[in-house]
């Protein structure tokens, strides 16, 4: 396909998803609440179970609404509110520890958006796990950066991340999540925040912008482990410090009284139990974990 062709069916994916392809979309229990967070997983790639100390973290995810996914693997599963099964989903990138088809196509996921930058990736996945569980192909919608999608109450915008895949024109995506008031950064797997993605979220405090209410990062690399080498594409717990410190001076990041900045895809070798993290991450920072359910307003 080419480029020009390549945009024009993209435009067209996204007019169908909002007529047809997202039932849910005029559906929502929280509409006078907030935005309904629930963390399916809080792990980085390399947990596989429970550790030698009895700790367990499945695959990076989350539900918001109990209606729409950010990636999903067979991990998560178990995690999921009972009786809730979302159909559209939004990948950040296309790692196996944050996107797989088969898991998606289980879970009857009828809408699923991924950078266009590997969009034909995607589809070769999706159809391999089409054929083998013989189920139904998803709309599978190409997003570029900047680009607000609306789905109901809800509006994702796909930011640029700082992160690297096997495919080196893949551009990993993290998202701006608005509702009402709310307008949540969900910022996983990057190393950092780039500039672009801070300014298309408003958060760059050299122009003007709405700045964030709430904020979900990565920590892939824990306490003291600045030297690690995932530096290139992940971040500390250090680095996540900073960058709230930066948007709190620069009033870029205006929670609600008394919620923390949440940390998630953490990796089993660099980080505590939860409960050492509960005692020694400074605050405003706050370990997610498996199931933890907030409102955010």
């Amino acid at each position: 396909m080419n480029r020009r062709n390549f945009i024009a069916s993209s435009a067209t994916a996204l007019v169908a998803s909002g007529l047809k392809a997202n039932p849910l979309s005029s559906y929502n229990e929280d509409a006078e609440k907030g935005l309904r967070l629930r963390f399916l997983g809080t792990g980085a790639a390399d947990w596989n179970g429970k550790d030698e100390r009895g700790e367990l973290r499945r695959l990076s995810s989350v539900l918001l609404d109990n209606r729409i996914l950010i990636d999903f693997t067979n991990t998560v599963m178990d995690m999921l509110p009972e009786g809730r099964k979302p159909e559209t989903i939004f990948y950040t990138h296309s790692h196996g520890d944050h996107f797989n088809a088969e898991a998606a196509l289980t879970l009857g996921i009828r809408t699923a958006y991924v950078s266009e930058t590997w969009w034909n990736q995607a589809e070769k996945s999706f159809h391999a796990a089409s054929k083998t569980l013989g189920k139904e192909m998803p709309l599978l919608i190409p997003i570029c950066t900047g680009q607000p999608i609306p789905l109901g109450d809800i509006t994702f915008t796909p930011l640029p991340a700082n992160h690297a895949t096997s495919y080196l024109r893949e551009q990993a995506l993290i998202y701006l999540v608005e509702k009402g008031n709310v307008r949540m950064l969900y910022a996983t797997d990057t190393g950092g925040l780039p500039a672009v993605a801070a300014r298309m979220a408003g958060i760059d405090a050299h122009v003007p912008g709405k700045g964030i209410t709430a904020l979900v990062m990565e920590a892939t690399m824990g306490i003291d482990y600045e030297e690690d080498y995932r530096l290139y594409t992940h971040s500390s717990v250090a680095l996540v410090k900073r960058t709230v410190d930066v948007l709190i001076s620069t009033k870029r990041y205006i929670p609600q009284e008394n919620q923390p900045v949440y940390l998630t895809h953490m990796a089993r070798t660099l980080h505590g139990t939860q409960a050492e993290l509960d005692t020694s991450l400074p605050a405003p920072l706050k370990a997610a974990y498996d199931g933890l359910e907030v409102m955010l307003k």
